[in-house]
This record gives structure tokens, C-alpha cells and sequence, in this order.
């Protein structure tokens, strides 16, 4: 008799199973891949004679992987770097020095990749972009902006998100080609250096906007920019991203002049 019962109550559950229509079964999808562009956080300083090695370092991982995909922010800061004045023409900031700070930056140049691993010497940044650029992320990323005074920009961040987000959206505004003095592997002073792609203020505070993204959804924050007399507006760019306690989940940065940055989608 419990030998029948069994038997019933498997063939039971097999006709139960194959009247379910097949357009009402519950597949598992795995969400799609999305490619991680990988954040360089060059801590550096313009007394710092061997920082533009790191400079060097920075372009020719740009030229192999593309400038979409490998994205840096100079931040100049701690006892090497230089305050503006009258006098010269220094690129410190008071944020680049609470990262500074933060990060317990003990030699320059050395640099966060994606904020995971821990401050890293430039000899450490081929194989940590390499690894970095292998993982997936859990969002897209998108940028635009527009005039909305002389002194000002308007900017939105989007983000399309394939996987939850629990963490921080960051917006820094930088600035590319600006000529100030550098001290040079040779232990001179080049006073006509070009240096790129400089933090000049984090535009959401020191650690950016609270965020709690949600699978399938798409946001959108509004920013106002403000910028100062001295920026070259034709020069500057925003770099957004995203991070959580595993690091740096996704950055995107869109030079001014351009109207929007493409998802990073490929």
C-alpha cells in the first residue's frame, strides 16, 4: 500500500508539473555582462620629482585599453604638492588632501585602482588595471551636461543597474592642459610642464551622494557645477562613479564640449 501511495503521488506530480503552460515556467536569466571601466586615483604632488613616471604610466595604459576605459584623476596633495598663490601656479586641494589623509598615502606617486588592493606603487598599476578591467559591474553609467551660467554647468548622471547598488555616487570635475611648474626625474624644475587631468573639486562632497540602486531600474541625479574664475572651461571634464565597500563599481567622465558619455556598454 505505501509502495501505490508513492507511486501515485509521483505520477501526480509529474502531471502537475507538465500542465503548466511552457510561456508560464520561471527561467532563471542571468543579467547581462557589463564592461568595467577601471578609476586611477594618482596621488601626486609638483615636488615630486619622480611623479611624472607615473604620468607616463598613466598614458600608456590609456593608449592600450582606451581612454574610455581606463580613466585618472590627478590629486595632487600631501607635503609634495603645492597651494596656489600669487606667486605660482600650485594644484593642492583641501578634498585632495582628505583623500590623502583617508587613504594614508605614505610615498608619492602611488595610486588607488578602483579603490580595491590599497594605494599601490605606479610598478603595481599595469597588472591591477589588467584584473580590474576583467570584472564585470553592476552598472552603466552616463553623463551629460550643459551651460547653465558663465560661471556654472548643469549636469545629470545616469545609471542603468543590472545588479543592487549599495554605496555612493561620486562627481569630480578636472582639468586637462594646465601649465605649472613640475620637479623632473632629473631633479630639475620644468616650469612649463602640461599636466592633465587634475581634481579640482569634488562636486557632491568629499565622498559623494548616498545611493541604494535596485536591479532593472534606471536613475537619474540632477548636479549643479560650480566653477571658479581660473578654470579654462573648454578644458574641463566630469568624471563620475560609483563605489560600495568592494570598491569602484563602475566611473564614466565626459569632457566638457561633449553633450553626453556614452553607457559603458560595448
Amino acid at each position: 500500500m505505501k509502495q501505490a501511495f508513492c507511486i501515485l503521488a509521483m505520477m501526480l506530480t509529474a502531471i502537475a508539473c507538465s500542465e503548466i503552460p511552457e510561456d508560464e515556467r520561471l527561467v532563471y536569466v542571468e543579467p547581462p555582462a557589463v564592461n568595467r571601466a577601471v578609476l586611477i586615483e594618482d596621488f601626486t604632488g609638483q615636488r615630486c620629482v619622480n611623479c611624472p613616471n607615473a604620468i607616463i604610466e598613466i598614458e600608456q595604459l590609456e593608449q592600450q585599453y582606451g581612454k574610455e576605459n581606463v580613466i585618472a584623476v590627478g590629486i595632487h596633495s600631501g607635503p609634495l604638492a603645492v597651494w596656489n598663490s600669487d606667486r605660482l601656479t600650485g594644484l593642492r586641494t583641501q578634498v585632495g588632501d582628505t583623500y590623502y589623509d583617508y587613504w594614508q598615502v605614505e610615498v608619492e606617486p602611488s595610486g588607488l585602482i578602483n579603490r580595491k588592493g590599497g594605494v599601490a606603487l605606479q610598478t603595481q598599476w599595469q597588472t591591477m588595471v589588467h584584473n580590474a578591467l576583467q570584472q564585470p559591474s553592476p552598472a552603466n553609467l552616463s553623463l551629460t551636461c550643459h551651460s547653465s551660467a558663465s560661471d556654472g554647468l548643469s549636469a545629470e548622471v545616469k545609471a542603468v543597474v543590472h545588479q543592487s547598488v549599495s554605496g555612493h555616487l561620486q562627481l569630480w570635475l578636472t582639468e586637462d592642459s594646465i601649465v605649472a611648474p613640475q620637479m623632473m626625474p632629473d631633479g630639475q624644475m620644468n616650469s612649463s610642464f602640461v599636466h592633465n587631468h587634475v581634481l579640482r573639486k569634488a562636486v557632491n562632497g568629499d565622498w559623494g551622494t548616498p545611493v541604494d540602486w535596485q536591479p532593472g531600474q534606471e536613475y537619474v541625479l540632477p548636479f549643479r557645477v560650480d566653477l571658479d574664475e581660473g578654470w579654462n572651461k573648454n578644458h574641463l571634464s566630469l568624471v563620475a562613479f560609483v563605489y560600495d565597500d568592494g570598491g569602484v563599481q563602475q566611473v564614466v567622465k565626459l569632457p566638457f564640449g561633449q553633450h553626453e558619455a556614452p553607457l559603458n556598454d560595448q
